[in-house]
């Protein structure tokens, strides 16, 4: 009984001391400085103007929008593939905004689902595989309470790991309809926001 109470009130500050909470935030944080020095660099350097940039253009100019699916349903699927960073790209060398936030967030969308529905079917020794079970039970424990906003943040923020997240909606068997909903939405709101950003980047180094 003490134990349950426990769990029921688990609050946000204990949330933002979870072991998997503090190392997401300093992936978050360590992600986005290197993105950031990345492109400083390359203004720096003038890699706009070299073959490698032109190369690149005409790579994104014919593969761009069926490159960016694969790689966002990969990414979805908990591979390290970085989608933010290659969905930056693809708006830096101009491929179409409103395409490209589409093809992202779908692509994205259905590599969750993918761990949503193995979660969803082969339960808790297929999730144990992925997620260390002391991490599992801390997440369960604070899904109960903060799941849905858990979730929707991790989904907002593009370098956080929102994708092990799937695999605890579809162990706990959240409803489908909500899943893809946080799912596709938030994702949508990140990408258009990082397009954004590509598009920007892309006209201050000169590559737009």
């Amino acid at each position: 009984m003490p134990e349950q109470s426990q769990k029921a009130n688990y609050s946000l500050s204990d949330l933002l001391k979870a072991s998997w909470m503090r190392s997401s935030i300093k992936l978050a944080i360590i992600a986005t400085v290197a993105g950031v020095i990345v492109i400083w660099l390359l203004k720096i350097f003038n890699i706009a103007g070299t073959q490698l940039f032109s190369d690149t253009e005409a790579f994104f100019a014919n593969y761009g929008l069926a490159g960016i699916f694969l790689v966002t349903i990969a990414a979805g699927t908990i591979l390290p593939l970085g989608s933010p960073a290659f969905v930056v790209a693809a708006a830096l060398f101009g491929v179409n905004p409103i395409l490209l936030v589409l093809v992202a967030s779908v692509g994205f969308t259905i590599g969750m689902t993918i761990n949503y529905g193995l979660a969803y079917r082969l339960g808790r020794p297929y999730v144990q595989k992925r997620i260390s079970a002391e991490r599992l039970e801390e997440m369960t424990h604070v899904w109960n309470k903060w799941g849905w906003i858990i979730y929707t943040i991790f989904g907002l923020i593009p370098v956080l790991p929102v994708e092990l997240l799937a695999f605890i909606c579809g162990f706990l068997k959240m409803r489908i309809a909500t899943f893809l909903l946080l799912s596709f939405v938030p994702r949508l709101v990140t990408f258009a926001i990082l397009v954004h950003f590509g598009q920007y980047a892309g006209a201050w180094l000169g590559v737009t």
